[in-house]
């Protein structure tokens, strides 16, 4: 891959890869997800699924269970549907071995959440051809300006 098709990801993402990414994708899966209703990965993965997005939690802790009326999965490799894109609200330095995970599914996007980046994974994921967003939250890019007409909302 030529070297100017990696993303600077020091730096700010365009408003056009950030809505090509959130129109195209159809199912998230999100490492880390949580029951717990006060915590931030609760709240991010309501928004989506209540904008439309087939959402699948995963986390090992919870696996078997629901959030949400969801099923909860152990990891990646046990969902059995296509996974668009991985969400990732773990500790960066799981975000490796999370990207390597994602490539062997044939994610089309990785995403970390806010505060969770790690710019070798980001590298990974790219030269596989997976889009990567690090240090963003999707509920939040959902409400800019750009996406406002997603939502049927006025601008």
């Amino acid at each position: 891959m030529i070297e100017s098709n990696f993303i600077d990801h020091d730096k700010e993402y365009t408003e056009e890869y950030l809505s090509n990414i959130l129109k195209s994708v159809k199912t998230i899966a999100m490492i880390g997800a949580s029951s717990d209703p006060t915590k931030f990965s609760y709240g991010v993965l309501r928004v989506l699924h209540e904008t439309g997005y087939k959402m699948i939690p995963v986390n090992p802790k919870e696996a078997g269970n629901k959030i949400r009326g969801l099923d909860v999965y152990e990891s990646l490799e046990k969902i059995e549907v296509k996974i668009d894109m991985v969400q990732v609200f773990r500790d960066s330095k799981f975000l490796m071995n999370i990207a390597k995970d994602a490539i062997k599914i044939k994610a089309k996007v990785l995403w970390g959440q806010i505060g969770v980046k790690d710019n070798e994974a980001a590298r990974l994921a790219e030269e596989a051809g997976l889009k990567v967003v690090m240090n963003r939250c999707p509920k939040i890019e959902l409400f800019r300006p750009f996406w406002k007409p997603k939502l049927n909302q006025k601008i």
